[in-house]
């Protein structure tokens, strides 16, 4: 319920509790000081379907952020159209949904609009502020695939989770909250505890009626035949997880830990989506668009917002105007799982160029690499794509684990540019593992609606033995003690070992300049870190640099005590543009062995997420190679890694584009570009496709897609 809602009391706090249903309706409650209007959270199928091909057999369902006058939602406020044609259905709802279910299939390759009128109301009796309308395409399927669950909060196994939290589980496709209710059973010392049940999209949200007990194990389970998708298709298996409380509540407030654009970003694709990373997962219910806000100028700007995990999207309606600043802000509505919300408003702005974003993402590397042998059995599996996803679209449908032909069960959770597959218990020893990122229907996209193109395959072979290593900080930019730092600069720590992206945020690293912390935003990718300062550093002043012990790798070791490190200002900002000084192999080089990889050396650091398949390419002609891309960020040396052997007597051209930035944010002046040809084959070196290299087409894809072309 949104803190700003006027509060129930006495009587009215009863009749609400006693009439409220998991999932379910809420009718006749009067909130005396509420005149705020509702707003619609979120809907599917999403408008103009640029998130996933719509079934024919789905059911239209629109959430909102608080609960509504279920008289209110009927046959004349909630509208499903053909054309002028209405389509008839019947029309339910849930305390925050209303649900139209078409009375017969819809009509393949189709345009179909939804609008919810003014005539929906909240319990105060405020309606909308205006019809809300969209559109969406069908295909020519049905969707039969059961929805999985993709993440769930608090993590399995983990402990010391606050006694005030919520439990949260994310599934792989929206969910219908009606004949979802009772999904989740939380329980401990088999007694089950109360509370409610909240859906929104694809999350549903278990609010137990008070805190937990202290230092207790609890378990957590979704039951299948009772966590159903908009079509009715019930999950495969029961889902079960546990966690131990610690001794106290969560106090901690929420913060934003980066954004996508960055602040004062320029040239921005006019059909980009906005999105914002927390340090925490927060509530969904919270993340609206009335508490995440686009504005140019004073004008607000029409659109839909969704949350999942620790990261929220907003999508305009329309394309932005080219050549023009926004302002975005999230505002201290937003709260946390355990209700608590943003101290201030958080406020960024970005300028708009004059082209869409037309660039598929691509993969650009890869924990543990494609081959690698000796994987730890407990380790996570990571993905850092060439820029941010949407983070619909990365799901345990999308981003999957095999053994064979056996899937892998796990969550997957998305931050920054990192999606993380997360077993649900440990791999088996020595045995080969095949992870694919499935491009079809619901596939992964990026913020702008572009698909992966093609499945994205790699395969690793564990060892014998758990990862009980620490890690620890290899090293940091600026180095301790330097002097001279340019006031526009960006601090980097690099790690010993690819660390969890969800645990490097401004709660785990900080800027202080004496005892004040400086505002700024923290992304993560690789084994690198970067804390960008919102606005430059004062001149001549000393910084103090901190990770602390909340940072973790992928197998959830952390890091034995903070790392702490000085720097000292100049007065100047670094307007020097980076230059490429070194390439292998060289330009017009021949004879180039085929299992060569490509490097390009940097005159000083480079922001480690401008390295990536999208700004360091390899083509064979009008053809790219499909590789990943790694950055050493101690030698400055990016390198580019093919998938599989280069062709024989072939003449291939490297690239380093102007997205290359050093940490001052100064590009590459103009691209580099080379050439060089590979030499006579004597004998091509097999590339390992894992134990399913035969089955590697049957993944999980609507039925009726094309069968994909393989990544590599």
């Amino acid at each position: 319920m949104n803190k700003h809602k006027g509060y129930l009391t006495g009587f009215m706090a009863l009749l609400l509790f006693a009439i409220t249903a998991v999932c379910g309706g809420v009718n006749n409650v009067v909130y005396a000081d509420d005149v705020t209007p509702p707003v619609v959270v979120s809907v599917y199928p999403h408008d103009t379907a640029t998130y996933t091909y719509v079934s024919i057999n789905g059911n239209i369902i629109a959430t909102f952020n608080e609960a509504m006058n279920g008289k209110t939602i009927t046959h004349d406020s909630f509208m499903l159209m053909q054309g002028s044609t209405p389509v008839p259905g019947k029309v339910t709802w849930t305390a925050t949904s209303a649900i139209f279910n078409p009375t017969k299939n819809l009509a393949p390759n189709t345009v179909y609009t939804a609008t919810v009128t003014t005539g929906v109301k909240d319990l105060a009796g405020n309606a909308l502020a205006s019809d809300y309308v969209w559109s969406f395409t069908t295909e020519s399927f049905k969707d039969i695939i059961a929805p999985k669950v993709s993440s769930v909060v608090p993590a399995d196994g983990v402990t010391g989770v606050a006694i005030n939290t919520s439990i949260m589980a994310t599934f792989s496709e929206t969910m219908d909250p009606q004949k979802s209710r009772k999904a989740i059973v939380l329980n401990h010392g088999g007694k089950s505890v109360k509370g409610t049940l909240s859906c929104v999209g694809t999350t549903a949200i278990f609010k137990p009626d008070s805190n937990l007990l202290a230092n207790t194990v609890y378990t957590v389970k979704i039951n299948a035949n009772r966590a159903r998708d908009l079509a009715g298709n019930v999950s495969a298996s029961n889902f079960v997880w546990k966690f131990t409380t610690g001794s106290a509540p969560d106090t901690t407030t929420p913060t934003v830990s980066s954004t996508e654009p960055a602040d004062a970003a320029t040239g921005v694709a006019i059909n980009a989506n906005i999105a914002a990373t927390f340090s925490e997962a927060m509530n969904p219910l919270t993340i609206t668009t009335t508490t995440f806000t686009l504005r140019q100028g004073a004008t607000p700007v029409a659109g839909a917002v969704n949350s999942v995990g620790v990261t929220a999207a907003f999508k305009p309606t329309n394309n932005l105007a080219p050549n023009t600043t926004y302002t975005a802000t999230i505002n201290t509505g937003a709260q946390d799982m355990a209700g608590n919300a943003l101290t201030a408003d958080f406020v960024w702005s970005f300028t708009t160029g004059t082209t869409s974003d037309t660039t598929p993402p691509t993969v650009s590397s890869t924990v543990p690499a494609d081959a690698a042998t000796g994987v730890a059995v407990n380790a996570n599996i990571a993905a850092d794509f060439s820029e941010a996803m949407d983070n619909l679209t990365i799901t345990t449908a999308t981003f999957t684990l095999k053994q064979g032909i056996t899937p892998v069960d796990g969550t997957v959770t998305y931050a920054g540019v990192t999606a993380t597959f997360n077993p649900t218990k440990n791999l088996a020893a020595n045995t080969v593992y095949t992870a694919t990122i499935c491009p079809c229907g619901n596939g992964a996209k990026d913020l702008a609606g572009n698909e992966l193109q093609n499945y994205f395959i790699w395969s690793f072979t564990t060892g014998a033995a758990p990862d009980t290593t620490l890690p620890t900080v290899s090293s940091v930019i600026p180095v301790n003690a330097s002097t001279g730092v340019a006031t526009n600069t960006e601090i980097e720590a690099s790690f010993s070992e690819t660390m969890s992206s969800s645990t490097l945020n401004i709660s785990t690293f900080t800027l202080m300049q004496g005892t004040t912390p400086v505002a700024g935003t923290v992304s993560y990718v690789g084994a690198t870190a970067i804390f960008r300062p919102l606005s430059n550093l004062a001149s001549d002043t000393m910084f103090t640099a901190t990770i602390n012990t909340g940072a973790q790798e992928l197998a959830g070791n952390a890091l034995a005590t903070d790392f702490v490190w000085n720097f000292t200002t100049g007065a100047t900002p670094d307007a020097t543009a980076p230059m490429v000084t070194l390439v292998n192999p060289d330009d017009f080089a021949t004879g180039v062995a085929i299992d060569h990889t490509v490097t390009t050396t940097f005159s000083e650091a480079i922001d480690p997420l401008t390295i990536n398949t999208e700004n360091f390419i390899l083509t064979d002609g009008a053809n790219p190679v499909v590789g990943t891309v790694t950055y050493d960020v101690i030698n400055n040396i990016a390198t580019f890694v093919p998938f599989r052997n280069l062709e024989p007597s072939t003449t291939y051209t490297a690239t380093v584009t102007t997205g290359v930035k050093d940490l001052a944010g100064n590009a590459l002046a103009s691209d580099k570009i080379w050439n060089f040809t590979t030499g006579t084959a004597t004998g091509l070196a097999q590339v390992n496709l894992g134990a399913d290299s035969t089955l590697w087409w049957k993944a999980d894809c609507l039925p009726g897609r094309a069968r994909p072309e393989r990544a590599r």
